[in-house]
């Protein structure tokens, strides 16, 4: 490049390098190291390097000037998938956003392996092996860049940067195609394919890696769990990919046995609620609903066989009788007294008993005819439904604080038949978890009272089964008023 040995360095900014190899000599020195000059050079290769004696921002420096003067070089570039030229390779690129949620999806990384499997979890499968004649191996080259979104913009509220990272695991055949969150067992019983080299408190952190072609799921995480924020993760590869959020199948379990739906009975319609039932339902409800006469002398509202009734049982039909009155019905400040009245005898469950409002969600979703009122058949099948929700809290609550941890919420929610995605799971932790991420009981039986409530309305509604439902502006109110 020059006559005389050394290496220059060609810089563009505001203000241009006021010393040696400087477009215009400065007259004195300022006390650099390195006092070199253009006059070394010729003018052919001037003319080559394009040297032009001009204030633009355009200036050149020595190698050992630059390494004594700056301490980081970062380098901006188009991504690999900008390069639109026929005659280059080029590469594609997938590209995913996400966030990790304090509770629910900010899970840390593989050293908390309680809370790892429910980081954001990403589906890659690499469909062709690079083109490489000199290179018998089947593989496919790609590269993963983890960025993390808004953290500069949020160091003015005091917010650093997180150390961050990602693993690389491989999907076994038998779940290729299955588009279900990994679970915990997964993770412990399974060690990574790859994963970046550290965990580094840096903007963005990038590897390439060459692996088989195969289904593989990509786990972005922070190193300390319960760290909330966004991030980009991207995929480039040579050859064709697919790359995608894992996200669940919104569901609930029903029984084998498919009964047709009881339908929405809003408070308007009431005086027609007869005329609205099919013939069968008309003769389950005509059990489960029938005249406060008929009900006291009807073998439907009491078991058949007393002596066959559990204490719990008859210690609730009595506590039913006693606080319902004559009409063997109750509203929600008489199921209130009633639920807390049981539950204040299980010590084990951390609970300042049960609201009003979390009656009045309970009585909604079991009022098949919009009264506002269970009678005892109600109540006994909304208790079922309780005593079912209360065995899988306290499988959840192993250290018997009488609470369960958030994370554990997606567990518990699956296990109760309900299969929800990453949003609704965020959305409940957000909604029933304290401060330090803990559901205590009563939050739990809501949080599972109002999911039954709506997947049972939407289900009502979803009359052709195609997971779509059409409602007007009053349905929408009754619903979302009275659920």
């Amino acid at each position: 490049m020059t006559d005389r040995p050394g290496q220059l360095f060609q810089f563009s900014t505001r203000q241009e390098w006021p010393a040696g190899w400087s477009k215009a000599m400065p007259t004195q020195s300022l006390g650099w190291r390195s006092w070199k000059d253009w006059s070394f050079v010729g003018k052919n290769e001037k003319a080559r390097l394009q040297h032009q004696v001009t204030e633009d921002g355009e200036f050149w420096m020595s190698y050992d000037d630059f390494i004594y003067h700056f301490t980081k070089l970062e380098i901006c570039n188009l991504t690999a998938d900008a390069l639109e030229s026929d005659k280059l390779q080029t590469w594609t690129v997938s590209v995913n956003e996400g966030r990790w949620v304090r509770g629910c999806s900010a899970g840390g990384c593989r050293n908390f392996p309680d809370t790892f499997w429910t980081n954001p979890q990403y589906r890659l499968k690499l469909l062709e092996e690079d083109d490489d004649p000199d290179d018998s191996e089947v593989i496919c080259s790609f590269l993963v860049a983890l960025m993390q979104k808004n953290r500069r913009k949020d160091r003015k509220l005091g917010a650093n940067l997180f150390t961050i990272g990602f693993a690389i695991y491989e999907v076994p055949k038998e779940m290729h195609g299955n588009k279900q969150h990994l679970q915990k067992d997964f993770f412990l019983y399974n060690a990574s394919k790859a994963r970046s080299k550290t965990y580094i408190n840096m903007r963005e952190v990038s590897e390439r890696f060459r692996l088989p072609p195969s289904e593989y799921v990509i786990v972005p995480s922070t190193y300390e769990p319960h760290q909330e924020g966004e991030f980009i993760l991207r995929v480039f590869s040579e050859k064709r990919n697919l790359s995608e959020e894992v996200e669940n199948t919104i569901s609930v379990d029903r029984p084998v046995k498919k009964k047709k739906p009881k339908p929405i009975i809003f408070v308007s319609d009431r005086a027609n609620s007869n005329k609205e039932l099919g013939v069968d339902q008309e003769s389950e409800e005509g059990k489960d609903k029938t005249s406060p006469d008929k009900q006291a002398k009807s073998p439907q509202s009491e078991p058949s066989n007393a002596d066959q009734e559990s204490e719990e049982q008859q210690r609730f039909r009595n506590i039913f009788r006693q606080i319902a009155g004559d009409d063997m019905e109750v509203c929600a400040d008489e199921l209130k007294n009633i639920l807390n009245r049981v539950v204040n005898k299980h010590k084990d469950l951390k609970t300042q008993g049960f609201t009003l409002e979390s009656c009045r969600s309970m009585i909604a979703l079991m009022d098949t005819d919009g009264s506002g009122r269970l009678n005892l058949q109600e109540f006994h099948h909304l208790w079922k439904k309780i005593k079912a929700w209360q065995k899988i809290f306290k499988h959840y609550d192993t250290d018997q604080s009488g609470t369960i941890n958030s994370y554990e919420m997606r567990n518990a929610v699956n296990d109760a038949g309900f299969h929800l995605n990453n949003q609704l799971y965020d959305i409940i932790t957000m909604r029933y978890a304290d401060k330090y991420m803990n559901i205590d009981f009563d939050s739990f039986i809501c949080c599972f009272v109002r999911l039954e409530g709506m997947f049972r309305a939407f289900n009502a509604f979803d009359k052709d089964g195609d997971g779509i439902i059409k409602l007007n502006v009053l349905e929408w109110l009754q619903l979302t008023m009275y659920a």
